[in-house]
């Protein structure tokens, strides 16, 4: 049955940025689909840890810096010492800083390319040896944006970040591939996230950007779920390298 084919009992996964907003919905996602989780996260992920502990699956909270590539190695420790194995990575985390260029410092670019790209970049190498050492093949699953594919304004360090996720995810679909591991992404759109609220709050731009979006509403962390599962499933084992936006019709527009 086809429906099978998005069944994740018996997986592992690995969710970055789980605590909250589309991480934690992501996770939350997988968890239904039949995975147990390993929820990482700089924050407290104790009331995701619970969300998933009633659905009847497995979680394990770790406390994580994701600004340090450092971390890479005990986030694969803890989840293989916790759940046995890793099947899917989920590079979720990510932070954005808002400025105009001439005002843009340094700190700003190197805080956010850290987190949304090198760490992005040496979790997965991590994770990749693991599941070539095992030989069961996975998936990786990276949170693009539609800065992915637009410029935008005011967020140079976040848009050259998420356009290197699009051309990492490529790359990392080319090398992986041999293994049996599948790497894609989802580019979120205009999401009712922590990350929008300066946006959402203003009504001018909030009003700009629903009138762009042919569904005419935002986004809600849930909507990835679907995508999600799917790319974290056996029905996806013919997709490598593409970026899945999920953004109401934006990029149609």
């Amino acid at each position: 049955m086809i429906l099978d084919r998005f069944r994740l009992d018996g997986k592992a996964a690995v969710v970055t940025g789980a605590a909250r907003g589309l991480g934690r919905a992501m996770a939350e996602g997988l968890a239904e689909a039949g995975a147990d989780v390993a929820l990482v996260d700089v924050l407290d992920t104790a009331e995701a840890k619970s969300a998933i502990g009633k659905i009847g699956r497995k979680a394990v909270g770790i406390h994580a810096d994701l600004s340090s590539i450092q971390c890479a190695g005990p986030i694969v420790e803890k989840t293989l010492e916790t759940l046995g194995r890793i099947d899917i990575l989920v590079n979720n985390a990510g932070i954005i800083r808002r400025a105009p260029i001439q005002e843009f410092t340094e700190k700003d670019w190197d805080d956010v390319i850290n987190i949304n790209q090198k760490t992005l970049f040496f979790l997965t190498q991590a994770v990749a040896k693991e599941m070539i050492r095992k030989g069961r093949g996975g998936k990786v699953i990276n949170t693009a944006s539609l800065l992915s594919f637009q410029g935008g304004i005011l967020v140079p360090s976040y848009t050259a970040s998420k356009s290197a996720v699009m051309g990492l995810t490529r790359l990392m679909a080319n090398e992986l591939a041999p293994h049996g591991i599948n790497v894609n992404a989802i580019a979120p759109g205009y999401m009712a996230t922590e990350n929008t609220r300066a946006l959402r709050e203003d009504p001018v731009r909030n009003q700009a950007i629903l009138d762009r979006i042919p569904a005419g509403r935002w986004g809600t962390p849930e909507d990835l779920q679907g995508a999600c599962v799917f790319l974290a499933s056996p029905a996806s084992d013919y997709m490598n390298g593409y970026t899945v936006a999920v953004d109401g019709g934006w990029l149609a527009r």
